[in-house]
């Protein structure tokens, strides 16, 4: 008889180690079953998924796929945390976002699980001049704020600095970013700024204000146009040494000019990627503050992605930004900012506000997600993950370094052509559905009642472009109901099955819900005479489709259809117009069709 260890925890010791190569075998084995002829490596191979910056995700990791040391937390390369217990003395900062002075926001977030402030001033935000009232009845010394000023950065900081003194606030006591980023309205807008005017802000904060920084170093203007996760690292990188070098050619020492740096970067629902992304950013800034001899440890600010916030069905917006929280606490985030739901529609209400802050507040103090340091830790996903992201990143750094740094990237439009061949890479993605958007290109609700919202001040523009994954079909679903208010009903196309319901209904779903991805009604029941419908896609098998396809198509042409679908792979069907299919092109597909109808 086998005596159990005392701790009950060692089961698995009695069995042998399965050999790496026992798996691939029976990969290639259910593989095969589908009709894929592979083995040994490739097998693994044919289950990758393939990730922008040229990254695979492999479908298994073991200790096989070692990764650099990650070090502690608190120490270099600092990919574990920028600090050696991590969030586990209270969360993240949760860091609440306001564009206007709508009566008792702020107070309402502070009162409610806010810990600090992200205020948009000047351009497409709060007028300068009225900080004064969105700070009013706040203890500017217990909440850190965070100004966003663009072209309008020293008024606003001086604004604040006087407020603080007016109120009597100590000046090692104040907290928080001036926010000042002229790299990054440049990226915004297209304009230049002098730096002169920054770096005296940032000499200011060291010598008076040693717990305020001057400069923040925002890559979301490279991710809103576009950019991959190594490219926004590869930018916030540049632009944070261009800012090391302007600093201290100023009279800053390189310690000084480090500290006055914040990092903000995009969180995704892609949460494995969002984890690795801040870890890599850790870790390839800890490298340029070694070659620099400079304190590593990089502070950031994560705010989910306005990329990922969908339009239509906004209310799968708190699901997304609930994972992207999560992404950002477990990758080690000092700040994070959830934007509401309806942040693409315009300015939140009371309720989407609450619901952004409860995300924060839920995930630490009912999930604990913050009672572990690094939770992602010894993963060798991530770890794997995080290390090819670094080097892809570090390479695209270097490009930009070679060619001038990053205001001459930005200049001389190189950076905008890279963002927007990975934006339009990833547009096919979004068209054939590689990447669904849920509510928008998978399971769309035409019925759904639009959510309005008053809106939103218009934020700078003229430089980089802000692009959303839905916005392909945003402009389809924009025709359909431009269609809708002119007619009093949405185009339509008739689903035409064949056989028994186990012969179509996964080919009928499958095209009810492309066509409502463009604002295209499916009419199920019926004949096609009384369907309202002008086109029509039949849905079937592969076998019923030989035998009664081309009647079928006939039959409905006969009836009056000016375009008839068939629901699976091209094939060669008298009668049969085009075909729609699980990867199809989708995007193009639906226009064509709005435009054959005479919906404009």
């Amino acid at each position: 008889m086998t005596v159990l260890p005392d701790d009950g925890l060692e089961l698995a010791s009695e069995f042998p180690d399965v050999p790496h190569e026992q798996w691939q075998r029976l990969v290639a084995g259910v593989l095969r079953k589908s009709g894929e002829e592979v083995e040994g490596a490739d097998a693994e191979e044919a289950l990758t998924t393939a990730l922008e910056d040229g990254l695979r995700t492999r479908p298994l990791y073991t200790a096989r796929d070692a990764a650099p040391d990650p070090g502690l937390p608190g120490f270099a390369p600092y990919v574990r945390g920028s600090r050696p217990e991590g969030n586990t003395a209270g969360g993240w900062d949760v860091r609440q976002r306001h564009t206007t002075l709508a009566d008792g926001a702020v107070l309402a977030d502070l009162e409610n699980g806010g810990t600090s402030l992200w205020l948009v001033l000047g351009e497409g935000g709060i007028p300068v001049d009225g900080l004064g009232r969105a700070l009013e009845g706040v203890y500017v010394d217990l909440a850190p704020v965070v100004l966003d000023a663009g072209r309008d950065t020293g008024r606003a900081a001086e604004a604040l600095l006087r407020l603080y003194a007016d109120k009597g606030v100590d000046a090692g006591a104040v907290r928080g970013n001036l926010g000042g980023d002229p790299l990054g309205y440049e990226a915004r807008t297209g304009t230049a700024l002098d730096f002169a005017p920054y770096a005296a802000l940032a000499a200011r904060c060291a010598e008076e204000h040693p717990g305020l920084r001057a400069l923040t170093v925002d890559a979301l203007p490279y991710h809103e146009a576009g950019g991959s996760a190594a490219q926004e690292l590869g930018a916030s990188l540049a632009t944070g040494v261009a800012y090391l070098r302007e600093l201290t050619e100023a009279g800053l020492s390189v310690e000084q000019a480090a500290g006055q740096l914040e990092f903000r970067y995009a969180a995704t629902a892609d949460q494995f990627l969002a984890i690795a992304k801040l870890r890599a950013a850790r870790r390839l800034w800890a490298r340029v503050a070694e070659i620099c001899e400079a304190p590593g440890a990089q502070v950031q600010h994560a705010v989910t992605s306005p990329v990922m916030m969908a339009r239509r069905d906004p209310w799968v917006n708190m699901l997304r930004t609930t994972v992207a929280t999560l992404a950002a606490g477990v990758g080690g985030a000092d700040a994070v900012t959830v934007l509401p739901f309806d942040h693409a529609l315009g300015l939140p209400d009371a309720f989407s506000r609450r619901i952004a802050r409860n995300t924060s507040t839920i995930l630490i103090e009912e999930s604990h997600l913050a009672r572990v340091v690094d939770p992602a830790g010894g993963s060798w996903y991530v770890e794997r993950l995080t290390d090819e992201l670094a080097q892809v990143a570090w390479e695209f750094f270097r490009t930009i370094e070679r060619d001038g740094g990053q205001a001459a990237v930005l200049r001389s439009g190189r950076i905008r052509c890279d963002l927007a061949t990975t934006w339009a890479q990833r547009s096919k993605k979004l068209a054939r559905r590689r990447e669904p958007v849920t509510g928008v290109s998978e399971f769309p609700l035409l019925a759904e009642k639009p959510v309005e919202r008053e809106a939103a001040p218009e934020p700078p523009s003229g430089g980089l472009p802000r692009v959303r994954r839905d916005e392909a079909y945003e402009e389809l679903r924009a025709r359909s109901d431009a269609h809708l208010a002119a007619t009093g009903a949405r185009p339509r196309v008739f689903i035409a099955t064949i056989g028994p319901a186990a012969a179509h209904t996964a080919r009928s779903t499958f095209a009810s819900n492309l066509f409502q991805a463009g604002g295209i009604e499916p009419v199920a029941d019926g004949r096609f005479e009384d369907s309202g419908a002008t086109e029509a896609v039949l849905c079937s098998s592969d076998a019923l489709y030989a035998e009664h396809a081309e009647e079928a198509a006939e039959s409905l042409k006969a009836a009056g259809a000016r375009h008839v679908f068939l629901a699976g792979r091209p094939a060669e069907y008298a009668g049969v117009g085009s075909y729609v299919f699980a990867g199809c092109d989708a995007v193009d597909v639906l226009s064509a069709t709005l435009d054959r109808m005479g919906v404009s």
